[in-house]
């Protein structure tokens, strides 16, 4: 199972992230935590220099992004998923679609082709949405902003409005979660839709499976 976590800055993807790995590793769930960019030696070189860096084109950007997808999927994701761990990603290819597409103006097709490139094609099982006002998502971050946080208001309204356009376009693969919501209610309902994924016949079920219909939390 692939699970990815998208969303704004400050919606609150990492903290669900990581609720939801420690839900499913207490029921006896293989699963590994991932982010992007991230995940690998390259992966984590390249998150400091689009997070902190200064003077980066909107080129040199979203190819290091893809950079950094395509080895994160080759050597992390795809040998998890092929050893049958639950894989979740905090942030994947709809990042891409969303910041360098709606927000940085690049065309959408084109990056969909390259997105589609750098994953061989690979696509989440579901795709949670923490979607939140851009104002009040801002707001909760701190005074140390990255390079992305620091961006002016009208490019995170437009990175929203992109992530609603795609999870509205593909609602069975989408679940949008309102991320104002406390972190308790968020927790169920992720947990909820996850569950509807969880099919014994497919993985073998822990013994404490038998018991997750009536254990929701």
């Amino acid at each position: 199972m692939f699970i990815v976590i998208e969303g704004g800055e400050g919606s609150g993807k990492s903290t669900q992230a990581k609720a939801l790995k420690k839900q499913l590793s207490t029921l006896g769930f293989r699963v590994i935590l991932v982010h992007e960019p991230g995940g690998t030696l390259l992966g984590r070189r390249v998150r400091r220099w689009v997070k902190w860096g200064r003077g980066l084109t909107v080129q040199t950007e979203l190819f290091l992004f893809l950079a950094s997808r395509s080895q994160l999927v080759s050597k992390v994701i795809r040998p998890a998923l092929e050893e049958k761990h639950i894989v979740i990603c905090d942030r994947f290819d709809a990042s891409t679609i969303a910041y360098q597409g709606f927000g940085r103006g690049i065309d959408l097709d084109f990056l969909q082709g390259l997105n589609n490139f750098v994953t061989d094609g690979l696509q989440p099982d579901l795709v949670i949405l923490m979607d939140l006002d851009a104002e009040r998502a801002l707001l909760r971050k701190g005074v140390r902003l990255d390079s992305f946080e620091r961006e002016e208001f009208p490019f995170h309204m437009k990175i929203r409005e992109g992530y609603l356009m795609l999870a509205g376009a593909n609602p069975e693969r989408w679940l949008v979660v309102d991320a104002s919501l406390s972190e308790e209610s968020i927790k169920k309902i992720i947990w909820e839709r996850v569950k509807q994924l969880i099919r014994c016949e497919i993985w073998p079920c822990p013994s404490t499976m038998l018991s997750i219909s009536s254990n929701p939390i």
